[in-house]
């Protein structure tokens, strides 16, 4: 079993967000500026490249046929990248639930690149901004923005799950990531998150080519491998913004409407157990309750026994017995 260690006090806000310079007069601006138009341009094509890969994915699977090859080189890009996003970028970078040295720091911002979400600056900086305004004016990607009528809702759901990701504001990041800024080795990281993006993309194909010792399965690994496993992990991570906001239980006391939606687990390494991460975002465990699968902790687990993790802020039963009172007079 995880080992249990009292959490710290929750700050939905990780880095707080009234942070100021010192020479500002007043709060500092939650939006730093637009995206310039070269950086628009890789948005639409990292994001709609894939997703059009996944939409040809049935009748190319149709027609090629899926080989062993491609599916086990597409898991594993899957597992490097997607941990590299749930337990690099979001309980490392975004939430300090962990402390890690400075390999497993630099390996997991490496691997969270890989997933083409981003650099990791920009990445932590806009989900800093989401629990700061969770589900409120100023968060970038709630559901509930529009209203609550189906059109609005359905609005909504688009602008959680895809949208957002077009606007071209930017988050400002000496308000939500100052920390990661003056950490050289994070900095570098985010400013060659093109290398490592070009990497997982065309990597499957050389990891295909190399094993059938054919150009048909480097392309067949490019397209499954590289394209539709990067448009799978981007939507599973979508889908934690905007159906993980909308449906599923809410058994710990959240100030936004965030909840547990268990049929994505699996493929989300434990971050669909949402109402919990935003009951106790700090927490290293978001799965906590019986049956709750969470490989991101489990992983975390193993770098801790290794020390190469330190400080991980692991769920307490008496921070869970409040939580879970709490929740229930809230109504949850």
């Amino acid at each position: 079993m995880t080992p249990s260690q009292s959490a710290a006090p929750v700050d939905s806000s990780p880095v707080a967000s009234t942070a100021q310079p010192r020479s500002a007069p007043g709060p500092t601006p939650i939006l730093d500026g637009e995206r310039g138009i070269a950086a628009q341009v890789a948005v639409y094509g990292f994001s709609l490249i894939p997703l059009l890969a996944m939409v040809l994915a049935v009748p190319f699977a149709w027609g090629w046929g899926l080989d062993w090859t491609d599916v086990i080189i597409a898991a594993v890009f899957y597992v490097i990248s997607g941990m590299g996003i749930t337990v690099g970028f979001h309980r490392l970078f975004t939430h300090s639930s962990f402390k890690a040295n400075r390999a497993l720091k630099i390996g997991l911002a490496a691997a969270g690149q890989m997933a083409a979400q981003g650099p990791v600056i920009i990445w932590v900086a806009d989900h800093r901004r989401h629990h700061a305004f969770s589900d409120r004016e100023g968060d970038p990607h709630s559901p509930w923005l529009y209203g609550t009528s189906f059109a609005a809702l359905a609005k909504g759901f688009w602008h959680a799950h895809m949208g957002w990701i077009f606007d071209r504001d930017a988050t400002n990041q000496q308000r939500f990531a100052p920390d990661l800024l003056a950490d050289k080795d994070i900095a570098r990281q985010s400013k060659y998150f093109w290398v490592w993006t070009l990497l997982s993309i065309f990597a499957p194909a050389v990891a295909g080519g190399l094993v059938t010792m054919s150009w048909h399965g480097a392309l067949t690994a490019f397209f499954w491998a590289g394209l539709v496993r990067i448009a799978l992990l981007h939507h599973v991570t979508w889908s934690v913004n905007s159906i993980c906001h909308m449906i599923g239980e809410r058994p710990f006391a959240a100030r936004d409407k965030s909840a547990n939606f268990w049929p994505l687990a699996l493929l989300s390494f434990g971050e669909s157990w949402h109402n919990l991460h935003h009951a106790d975002p700090t927490c290293a465990r978001h799965g906590v309750l019986r049956g709750q699968i969470d490989i991101s902790a489990r992983t975390i687990w193993i770098f801790e026994k290794f020390g190469w993790a330190t400080k991980v802020r692991w769920p307490s039963p008496q921070r869970l017995a409040r939580i879970q009172a709490t929740a229930g007079e809230m109504g949850h």
